[in-house]
């Protein structure tokens, strides 16, 4: 738990209905995390097999006093022919959305990942359009590294996207 009082947990299987409604219906998840519908059992599927939490990537709920807000998730990126880093991201539910829960979770995913893997690096991205998640970002101790062109296909067009990073130096872990 922080100031906040936001906390990261594993995934129950009562939370499967919530996470379906933020990855396949368009109010939910909100305009720039609705990239059309897809099998719906996806996420039944995965939760049955590993719980959300495997070697190459995972998934937390962001959890306030007992409510869920949304999640966090990561998977390993190539970043050369022998180093990876872990790709991170954030879905939450519309009420959450603007209250600073997302900054925080955000900044708990970072400092996870960091106490609990040897990756050195975690990077998100968001189209350049989507402010309120570069500003989250910063917030929560990423750096802008620059725009990556034609980067994302979602609602008919390829949309540019901005780069951040934390590098397991910019924190003080351990």
């Amino acid at each position: 738990m922080t100031e906040t009082g936001v906390a990261l947990r594993p995934v129950s299987e009562e939370d499967l209905p919530m996470l379906e409604a933020l990855t396949n219906d368009p109010r939910a998840a909100g305009p720039f995390e609705w990239h059309g519908w897809h099998d719906p059992h996806f996420l039944r599927r995965r939760w049955s097999e590993t719980g959300m939490l495997a070697a190459d990537n995972g998934m937390l709920m962001i959890d306030l006093d007992g409510q869920r807000l949304g999640f966090v998730s990561w998977h390993k990126t190539r970043t050369g022919s022998t180093s990876y880093c872990w790709n991170a991201g954030l879905v939450l539910i519309p009420e959450a959305r603007g209250h600073g829960y997302g900054t925080e979770a955000q900044r708990l995913l970072v400092r996870y990942l960091f106490a609990h893997t040897q990756m050195n690096r975690v990077e998100a991205s968001t189209e350049v359009d989507n402010v309120a998640e570069q500003r989250s970002l910063v917030k929560a101790g990423f750096t802008r590294e620059g725009v990556l062109r034609g980067y994302g296909f979602r609602d008919g067009a390829w949309r540019d996207h901005v780069l951040y990073s934390v590098l397991r130096s910019d924190l003080d872990v351990g």
